[in-house]
This record gives structure tokens, sequence and C-alpha cells, in this order.
């Protein structure tokens, strides 16, 4: 076996152990140790690291600052929703959801028809949102839009969707849709049901770590890197960094898509003010404190965030954006690598203070040592054998 293969071998048990302890916490300890509205705020946070980890693909690793992910994380979630409403206002016999009947709507929009079916709410979820970061990207990354263009135009993305959905009531208008009483026929006032939704959340990011992982680790993540540092280099050798760039951006996209849907029957309720540009730079300083060259550094700081901003702003209510504003200015300015690439250094730290091992004797008992003779010019060959 060769070195490389040693290596591979070792990354790939060091993963399969890494997800397994993921499991035993997730599925083990996290239901077992917190109560049941602490483990739905956890479900909560598992939808953000959702999001995070197609971000720290698409930005740590492509170098596209996504600011606009909260469009296709609120694509998902509207799907999920109106589908929702529709199976809720079913089940009472009703023509149209109960805020349609309040607001004086009484036929159904034609753009809800559709997603009253299960299988196609579920097919748009998957499908919708990667769709229109297709034709985005295409748009985009074939012109040869980058760095802060991009950022820029992402970002008044999403303020563009939180306004459309804003003045329009026939979807919630700026309150949103809530009130969800079932999920796919299940009741969600039911704390087992509630459970579930935890292990479905949990469950989904496994899956996308793994398909995170798989993709950084195939030619396809060093074309993805290689388009980061040397585009041009990369354009040279054959390659067309818009196609590389624009898979990386759907994958984010099916990935926000997938964290939509499970968020809206988790939090029970959907509104512009999640989707909109606060949302979408919150998953953005996540993943750079957590660190977004990394694959679990995306995950931890999305998931870490989430909950300091939970519980401080239950003591300091006024004082988490501070906190929030000033750790990412730390990170930024001294932690380009995130809060995660603090592990090497502290190896590093150790390492220069450990004590020197001492020298082993250079010749054990019965070797012999082999030196070589300085060429004489008659013979090359002459060697010196030493006996211990």
């Amino acid at each position: 076996m060769t070195l490389i293969q040693r290596l591979n071998a070792h990354s790939s048990v060091q993963a399969v152990g890494g997800f397994a302890l993921a499991a035993i916490v997730l599925f083990g300890i996290a239901p077992a140790a917190l109560s049941e509205f602490r483990l739905s705020l956890l479900a909560k946070f598992l939808c953000f690291a959702i999001v995070a980890v197609g971000i720290g693909l698409a930005w740590g690793r492509g170098g596209m600052l996504t600011l606009g992910q909260g469009v296709f994380f609120g694509i998902g979630a509207y799907i999920m929703a109106m589908h929702m409403q529709m199976a809720d206002a079913a089940k009472a016999h009703e023509d149209v959801p109960e805020f349609m009947s309040i607001a004086g709507i009484s036929e159904l929009p034609s753009y809800w028809q559709p997603f009253a079916s299960a299988p196609v709410a579920i097919i748009g979820i998957l499908v919708l949102p990667a769709a229109i970061a297709a034709v985005l990207g295409f748009g985009v990354f074939k012109r040869r839009v980058k760095g802060a263009y991009f950022a820029i135009l992402s970002q008044a993305l999403a303020a563009a969707l939180a306004i459309l959905l804003t003045g329009q009531q026939t979807i919630g208008g700026f309150t949103g849709l809530s009130d969800f009483r079932t999920f796919f026929g299940f009741r969600l006032d039911d704390p087992v049901n509630r459970r579930m939704m935890f292990f479905i959340a949990a469950g989904a990011l496994l899956l996308v770590v793994a398909i995170a992982r798989q993709l950084m680790n195939s030619r396809y993540g060093e074309l993805l890197v290689a388009v980061r540092d040397q585009e041009e280099r990369v354009r040279f050798l054959g390659y067309d960094p818009a196609n590389i760039k624009i898979v990386a951006y759907v994958v984010a996209a099916f990935f926000a898509g997938i964290a939509g849907a499970l968020f809206t029957p988790i939090v029970g309720i959907i509104s512009p003010a999640d989707i909109g540009v606060v949302p979408s730079i919150a998953f953005l300083i996540g993943v750079a404190i957590g660190g977004r060259t990394t694959l679990l550094g995306p995950v931890l700081g999305a998931i870490g965030v989430a909950w300091a901003q939970t519980t401080l702003s239950e003591n300091f209510p006024s004082g988490w954006t501070y906190i929030q504003g000033a750790l990412f200015l730390v990170v930024v300015g001294f932690l380009p690598a995130g809060l995660i690439g603090l592990w090497p250094l502290a190896k590093q730290f150790a390492e220069r203070f450990r004590p020197a091992k001492p020298a082993g004797p250079a010749v054990g008992a019965g070797a012999a040592i082999v030196a070589p003779v300085m060429s004489t010019g008659k013979n090359t060959d002459d060697e010196v054998k030493v006996k211990a």
C-alpha cells in the first residue's frame, strides 16, 4: 500500500468515526439530555447548519461570497408552508387557508394549487431553488462577475425577494405564514412528532455534510479550490471556471432549500423577516466564525452563534448585536481560519513547550554500519563494515 493510499484510508476511518460520534450525540445524547423546548431550538439551529454547509462549500472552497442564501432558504420554506396550509384547509373542508378567509380571499391563487400535492411540493423544494441558482449562476459567472460585485448582487436578490413577499397578501404579507397543524398528515402538537422533526433535521444535516465531504475530497473539490486561488490558470489548463462555480452555487442553494423546508414545520412560522438581508448575513457570520475553509467549521459556527444569540439575548437583549459584531471583527482580523483554526495553533503552542525526547542509541546490538568509502579512482564499490 502506498503512502497516499494509507493517508486516504486513515482519513476515511476518521470520517466514519466522526459521523458515528455525531450520530450518537444527535440521536442519543441530545434527546435524552434536553427538554422538549431546547430540543426544538436545537432542531432550528440544525437548519441553519445545513445552510452553512452549502456556504462553506461555495465561499470557503470556491471563494464566492454568497450574501443571498436567504433567497433559496425562503423558496424552500414558503413551498413547505403553502403545502401545509392547504393540507390543513383540506382537512377542515375549507377551500382556502384560514388566513385567506380572514383577508377576504375566497379563491386559491393559481401558483398555490400545484403545491397542494405532497410529491409536487417535495419536488419543488428540491428542484426549484437549485434551478433558480443555476439560471442566476449561468448569467453571473459566464459574464465573469465575481468578488464584491457578486456579493452585492446576491444581497440585492435577497432584499428584492423580501420586499416582494411583504407586498403579497396572498402569501401572508409581512406577517408571513403560520399556525400549521399537520406535517404530511402528522400532528405538530404531538410531542412525539416534534421529536421526530428533530431527528429528520439531524439526519438531513449528516447527509448534506457527507455530500459536501465527498465533493471536497473529489477531483471537483480540487478544481474548486484551484478556481478560488488561480482562476486564470485553471482556464489556461482547459477548464471553464464558470461551470465549476455554478455547480457549487447550485449545491449551496439545494442545501438552503432543504433547510428552509425543515425550518417551517420546526419553528411554526415563516415570514419575509426570516429570509431577507439580515438573515443572509447571519448565515455568513456563523460560517466565518466557525471556519469557512473546513468541513465542520461552518456547522459548529452556525450552531454556536445561533445558540449564543438565543442564550445571551435572553439576558442582554440589546447587547448581542455588539457581541456578534465584535466576535466577527476578531475572527476576520486575527483568526481568518475561524475559531476552529485555534486547534492547530494550540497544538503548535503545546509542542513548542514539550520537553525533547532523549535520543536513542544510534547503533543496536549486532548491527552493522555500512559507510561508503570515497572514490579513489580504483574501486568505487569498496565498503567498510564496522561490527558493533
